[in-house]
């Protein structure tokens, strides 16, 4: 039987590879030995034994020429997200309905601990727009959808969400005031909060007992997000959010609620 200190040193080590796994993105596909170690912040020796047991389950791979990169494991588990976080179909057709009445990108997030992921996207048809890919991984302390997701949540959370904020401890009472707006408002606005020109409107879709599942957002320039639009935006978002949870989305089980 393992004892408490062997299961502390198993948790880091798998908390260690998980970092190295997201080191690499699009834009660093793949790494030498010497940028893991320099941006994890491990001892080379600890990154060469982690790489090892990686490349073993085949989800990092070594080329030739000595550099890592992700592995064909992964295959088999980005089928299996792909497949449990498919947005049924009448969802899709909300979204894109969304998009035609106000010509801004639609996105769908849930919440992963303490950020938001977005599970779906229907583009804008304007040249300017924000867009961000299925799978990005956003902070919770800020943007409106992160306020939606935000719904319901407990003291203990909105801390943790603070915490991971610029502004520290301190954010937890401003996140409960955001917080109290959308459940008066039903929808939330934000302006340049996580990225400087940016704005967004989103609403909470729920399920039974008013939990909520996810967020419907749309994201924009912030010129195009004027106050009178901002009031057609949340409308608009609102009705989507209301359909979508007439569905019953349950995301990660595959579209079936």
């Amino acid at each position: 039987m393992a004892t408490d200190g062997e299961n502390g040193a198993g948790v880091r080590s798998v908390l260690r590879a998980l970092d190295l796994l997201a080191l690499f993105d699009d834009r660093h596909q793949h790494r030498t030995i010497r940028e893991l170690t320099e941006h994890s912040g491990l001892a080379k020796s600890t990154v060469l034994r982690l790489v090892g047991t990686l490349e073993q389950r085949g989800l990092l791979w070594s080329r030739p020429d000595g550099r890592i990169g992700v592995g064909p494991g992964l295959l088999r588990w980005a089928g299996l997200a792909r497949t449990a976080w498919q947005v049924p179909d009448e969802v899709r057709q909300i979204m894109r309905e969304l998009v035609a009445e106000t010509a801004e990108t639609a996105n769908l997030y849930v919440r992963s601990d303490v950020a938001r992921v977005c599970v779906a996207q229907e583009e804008g048809p304007q040249n300017l727009r924000h867009v961000l890919n299925v799978g990005d991984e956003l902070p919770l302390w800020a943007g409106a959808a992160g306020r939606a997701l935000l719904l319901g949540a407990d003291d203990a959370l909105l801390r943790r969400v603070a915490a991971a904020s610029p502004q520290g401890a301190r954010h937890a009472e401003t996140l409960r005031a955001r917080v109290a707006e959308v459940r008066r408002d039903g929808y939330a606005a934000s302006h340049g909060e996580r990225e400087t020109g940016v704005s967004g409107v989103a609403a909470p879709v729920t399920a039974a007992g008013g939990r909520v599942t996810a967020a419907i957002a749309l994201g924009g320039p912030t010129a195009r997000f004027t106050p009178a639009a901002v009031t057609e935006f949340a409308a608009a978002v609102s009705r989507a959010a209301a359909r979508i949870s007439d569905i019953g989305l349950e995301p990660g089980t595959g579209g079936r609620p």
